[in-house]
């Protein structure tokens, strides 16, 4: 029997000692992408409603890099009030992997939507299909507009934000907020 103790005491410290060196890197990570969304209360809905399933970047981040590929995973009706420039449109419900057909499966590709969500599932779909460079636009162009970056229209440069509905509008702090 006292074997058996000392076996549960090592396995029982392999445990703490895995909680201890691992879960607080977890946890400081979702708390650190929590803390990139000038909102609290936003940040909180965030990771709440999010899986963290995917890589996730910053609007602050996206803004420095090059050569990228920018989905956007919205209805049709909210990219035509205002996208990220140079943005693709692809869809949520009715997404599908031929709207893919010439994306290279190593080139850096961001997706985003209203607040991470949509983008988040299209982003799941597309790493399993072998892309190896994705990543979703934590707090998507809620966040994006948030932090001062502009968005367009077919006609250029537009201060207007589709924000869903009227409850998820609150979540936009800067531009016309439009819901139809």
């Amino acid at each position: 029997m006292p074997s058996v103790n000392k076996h549960l005491l090592k396995i029982s410290r392999r445990f703490l000692f895995f909680l201890l060196t691992f879960l607080p890197g977890v946890i400081h990570v979702q708390k650190t992408m929590a803390q990139t969304v000038g909102n609290k209360d936003y940040g909180i809905l965030l990771d709440n409603l999010l899986k963290h399933t995917v890589p996730e970047v910053t609007a602050q981040q996206v803004v420095k890099m090059d050569h990228i590929i920018l989905l956007d995973t919205r209805k049709k009706t909210e990219f035509e009030v205002s996208h990220l420039k140079s943005a693709i449109w692809v869809g949520y419900s009715d997404f599908d992997l031929s709207k893919m057909i010439g994306i290279d499966k190593q080139q850096p590709i961001i997706v985003y939507c209203s607040v991470g969500f949509r983008s988040e599932k299209i982003a799941e779909k597309l790493l399993a299909d072998g892309y190896k460079n994705v990543s979703n636009l934590y707090g998507g162009i809620f966040e994006w507009v948030n932090n001062g970056f502009e968005v367009v229209d077919t006609s250029g440069i537009t201060s207007n934000v589709h924000t869903f509905n009227k409850n998820w509008s609150k979540w936009v702090q800067i531009g016309n907020k439009v819901y139809r």
